[in-house]
């Protein structure tokens, strides 16, 4: 048999103490900027492995930072804290505690990982040359914390040359890296559209302006954004998920708001999308003799992967865990935050597998049921601490 990498072998035999870590989080979410009780609970790890250690980064963020010996670059390896917004379908005994709150994209198992990728480095005796420093950060759901711990300094004192991330998957196998150089996460913008009518009675529509149906129409037609006014090889995802409006059966509703996101792939396009969606807005609502408001907000940029950032984690796969477990794969259409960071550092983010094929890993992230192979978690935390040193060498 041949013999493990020492950082793979290590995370194997920490496994117990990374599941029950991952267990705990998951057990009691946070949401993002409320994230206490695991900057707490991260701190004091980093603190015992006798890192440099600040807190209140961004907020809620933590930092920690492991020195070399020798002047050298600085990598920083990154793991997002805060849980979502929904309820938590699961029956297991880590099943989450507080109503309405659970970790359904996997941030429990980043920030156990990253952990344990900083107990292998610290172990190590750090780098030769160089430092790295460990960023969990809070609120990546949309209220961009990366960003928030950027302005905050995270990237300072000592200055990052280069970042390193991963995002669990359940689609793919488990173990099993997807790695891509290029565009890897698209941008993800937001959206308000507010249709204003006039409201009345139910049984004198012909008095009233009905914004429900206008509203319907105007879901209707911005998925012709997609389908007739975008190039078929482009990429675009409008999506209208939320609708407001009404007040009982027997009223017609006065206005209706709609609030969603726009997901695109090509910077060019995305600049388009604000007066294409306007357009259709326009419209349908002076159609009708309705009229409008409409906000378009950037969020978050596209995750764009650092070629050679790449490539060097194609090359820590084969030496961490072996060849064979590493593929390219396709860009996604969801957003991440961890963009803000590789539009300033030289950067790269990949996807580890956490699907074993049964249902219980079946389910998508942001699904009520979303769980994870936790046999996994020791190949992320492997692979982030190989990388950190991998670059290190190689800079």
């Amino acid at each position: 048999m041949t013999e493990r990498h020492p950082f793979y072998q290590a995370a194997l035999d920490l496994q117990p103490r990374l599941s029950a870590w991952r267990r705990d989080f998951h057990r009691n979410p946070e949401l993002g900027y409320e994230e206490n009780r695991t900057a707490g609970i991260v701190a004091d790890h980093l603190t015992r492995l006798g890192l440099e250690v600040r807190t209140g980064v961004g907020k809620t963020g933590v930092v920690g930072l492991l020195r070399g010996t020798e002047p050298g670059p600085t990598v920083l390896l990154r793991a997002d804290m805060d849980a979502l917004p929904i309820p938590d379908g699961k029956t297991a005994d880590y099943a989450s505690t507080v109503k309405g709150i659970a970790h359904l994209c996997g941030h429990d198992g980043h920030t156990a990982m990253l952990m344990t990728a900083a107990q292998l480095l610290a172990a190590h005796g750090g780098p030769r040359k160089g430092h790295i420093k460990f960023m969990f950060q809070p609120a990546e759901e949309g209220l961009a914390g990366a960003k928030a711990m950027i302005d905050d300094g995270v990237l300072d004192h000592p200055r990052v040359d280069a970042a390193f991330a991963l995002h669990v998957k359940p689609t793919i196998d488990s173990g099993r890296i997807g790695v891509g150089s290029g565009t890897f996460y698209a941008a993800a913008d937001r959206i308000r559209i507010r249709i204003v009518g006039r409201g009345g009675h139910a049984a004198a529509p012909h008095q009233t302006i009905d914004a429900i149906p206008i509203a319907a129409q105007v879901i209707t037609a911005l998925q012709t954004i997609a389908s007739r006014q975008t190039d078929p090889l482009d990429s675009v995802v409008v999506t209208i998920g939320q609708i407001q409006g009404g007040f009982a059966s027997n009223v017609i509703a006065p206005e209706v708001e709609l609030n969603g996101t726009v997901r695109t792939l090509n910077p060019a396009l995305q600049e388009l999308m604000p007066a294409r969606i306007e357009r259709i807005i326009r419209g349908v609502a002076e159609s009708f003799g309705a009229s409008y408001e409409f906000d378009y907000k950037f969020s978050y940029p596209m995750v764009i992967n650092d070629e050679g950032m790449t490539d060097l984690v194609r090359h820590t796969a084969d030496r961490t865990l072996g060849t064979g477990r590493w593929f390219n794969e396709r860009p996604t259409m969801g957003g991440e935050d961890f963009a803000f960071v590789a539009r300033e550092v030289p950067s790269a983010l990949f996807w580890l597998g956490v699907g074993d094929g049964t249902e219980r890993t079946s389910y998508p992230l942001h699904h009520p049921m979303f769980d994870l192979d936790e046999s996994a978690l020791p190949v992320g935390a492997a692979m982030l601490a190989s990388a950190a040193l991998h670059y290190l060498e190689q800079a």
